[in-house]
């Protein structure tokens, strides 16, 4: 991509305002980074459209000059999806100022909301009618639904409500040729040919810019209960989960698995967070119960899920919580877990999931492959259990190099992944591609589905310049 004419970049200034453009280092410098520092890219501008008609006339002139655009919203993915690349001429556009809530229907359990609306005030907005929007993230105070849209974000909540494509009825989009798709119906039956929906939920910006959607509530429950367990073994976190399964149904809303380790680094450099327990256990889970009758319910169900545990041996001490804050002050510390790990060094990462039932093979397989490649490693395996995404993160051994140990990323990449896809599992749960998992997805994937995914690509994006190498390359 050849570099923007000055002349070009004040056609693009003049569509937003010099206020809304971005030029300078400074300015640019926290958007040309992502959050663990593993891309950094360059850009001449960063755009701050204020409407879906100037986003539109921003992709009209993009496509007439051949420039990239790079979609950016709360700037907290974390494969590299929102960082545009080094060397090249890429604008950033961002949703910032774009984040209305349109409205708000409690009867059809609807909430029609911008693309850069923040996650949190949407949330808000919902409970404001006396209804819940589900999804529950640790950045929901940042991030924006565009982006949640785009990484089809899943958070804490889905094993009762689902990833976000599950949430949301439709769509407004804006196509790298600066068309706009209003797709923003209301409807849970619409049988009228392709589902252009879902192919723009997920696709991390590389086929169109998501300006609004239409976003699912639901009632907000009447009770609602929060336990914590201590266990030996991720077998019997997988018989307690079984067991609330069962006792619970649909009113399991989370079931959330973390190492000693993970409660260790998190009590010792997260303000406010504290271990729940006396005394130390090797694995521990988090279970949330809502329900949609009364608070006793809940109360119930949570302590028949943790006496069977006691009798069955797979519970060895527990904790309920006793008010809103003590619920709060447990997932507080399980959203804060990737915050702790920074702390203790370099951290490689893997967003990944496997088949439920095969969460205890893959933990020892893994642990043990990954202690053989790198003795004095610290794995921080933790996540969602109920949906089988577990975020196994390795921490650096102490007193070793941090970039030694980040180099050593895909090694360590290659040998987890190795053992999620010979469980049947998937290389990404949550996260997305990005940049970080292209080349590798381009790797496990079959060669026709790859194929699939660029010819859908060069449909909406013939030009290549709708977040190019993001996800899936185009041939030369």
């Amino acid at each position: 991509m050849s570099s923007i004419s000055s002349e070009d970049l004040d056609r693009f200034i003049a569509i937003v305002g010099d206020k809304y453009a971005l030029r300078s280092e400074a300015d640019l410098a926290p958007h040309l980074i992502e959050n663990r520092g593993l891309y950094h890219g360059s850009s001449p501008l960063l755009l701050k459209p204020g409407s879906v008609e100037e986003v539109s006339d921003i992709m009209k002139l993009a496509t007439e000059t051949g420039t990239a655009i790079v979609p950016q919203t709360g700037n907290t993915g974390l494969v590299g999806g929102q960082t545009p690349r080094q060397g090249r001429s890429d604008i950033i556009l961002s949703l910032e100022r774009m984040n209305r809530i349109r409205d708000v229907d409690p009867v059809a359990n609807v909430l029609v909301a911008d693309g850069g609306a923040i996650l949190a005030e949407v949330q808000k907005a919902a409970e404001a009618h006396g209804r819940l929007f589900p999804l529950s993230l640790g950045s929901e105070g940042s991030c924006r639904i565009g982006g949640n849209l785009s990484t089809n974000a899943g958070g804490t909540a889905v094993l009762a409500y689902g990833n976000i494509r599950q949430l949301c009825l439709g769509l407004e989009v804006v196509l790298p040729t600066g068309e706009i798709w209003d797709g923003l119906r209301r409807l849970k039956k619409d049988n009228t040919g392709y589902d252009l929906r879902d192919l723009f939920i997920g696709a991390e910006g590389t086929l169109g810019i998501i300006t609004g959607a239409v976003l699912k509530l639901f009632p907000q429950p009447l009770g609602h209960q929060v336990g914590f367990a201590g266990l030996n073994s991720v077998t019997d976190a997988l018989g307690l989960f079984n067991l609330a399964s069962s006792l619970c149904g649909a009113s399991l809303t989370g079931f959330e698995l973390m190492p000693r380790f993970g409660v260790e680094i998190t009590t010792r450099h997260i303000d406010g967070v504290r271990d729940p327990l006396e005394t130390a256990y090797p694995w521990y889970v988090l279970i949330d119960i809502s329900t949609s009758d009364s608070a006793e319910t809940a109360e119930r169900m949570m302590n028949g899920v943790l006496e069977q545990g006691f009798e069955a041996g797979l519970v060895l001490d527990a904790a309920i919580a006793s008010s809103v804050a003590q619920q709060k002050a447990l997932w507080h510390m399980r959203e804060s877990m990737s915050d702790a790990q920074k702390p203790e060094g370099g951290s490689i990462k893997h967003d990944v999931s496997v088949p439920v039932s095969k969460i205890p093979h893959f933990m020892a397989e893994a642990e043990e492959a990954v202690m053989a490649a790198m003795p004095g490693a610290r794995i921080c395996a933790f996540g969602h259990m109920g949906d089988g995404n577990i975020h196994y993160n390795i921490s650096q051994p102490v007193g070793a190099d941090k970039d030694a140990f980040i180099a050593r990323w895909h090694e360590m990449n290659h040998i987890v992944h190795g053992l999620v896809l010979a469980h049947g599992g998937s290389i990404s749960a949550e996260h997305g591609i990005g940049q970080l998992k292209r080349d590798e997805l381009a790797a496990i994937r079959p060669a026709i589905e790859i194929e699939l995914m660029r010819r859908i690509k060069r449909a909406f994006d013939p030009a290549n310049i709708m977040n190019p190498e993001k996800v899936v390359s185009l041939d030369p």
